[in-house]
């Protein structure tokens, strides 16, 4: 009996964290004319959110509480993170530091 109950427990748990995988979404931020468009974006925790370079010179997305950090990112080059954790997330291009954008991360919906 103790078997079948854990067994349906074990069930239960991957049932419910699939769920929350098919609720997240992915958000797009591009990054051209020396900006992020949108500057600010509201997700909700689980959501990925990706930047991608339409500029022809480099940027970064660099957190400004170390939470992210991308390479130097080219042309058509992409940059992707998962936000887990509600609050605010200030960003900016480590190499135009005038660049600036923001992610506000709120609680999803099953926590």
């Amino acid at each position: 009996m103790k078997f079948v109950i854990a067994r349906a427990f074990g069930a239960m748990v991957l049932l419910v964290a699939s769920m929350a995988a098919a609720n997240a979404a992915n958000i797009e931020v591009k990054i051209d004319n020396f900006s992020y468009s949108p500057q600010t974006v509201t997700v909700k925790a689980g959501d990925t959110v990706t930047w991608t370079n339409g500029d022809d010179i480099p940027h970064t997305v660099t957190s400004k509480t170390g939470a992210f950090r991308s390479k130097a990112l080219d042309t058509d080059d992409k940059f992707s993170f998962t936000f887990t954790t509600p609050g605010a997330f200030p960003y900016f291009c480590a190499l135009h530091p005038h660049m600036t954008g923001s992610i506000v991360v709120e609680a999803s919906g099953g926590t």
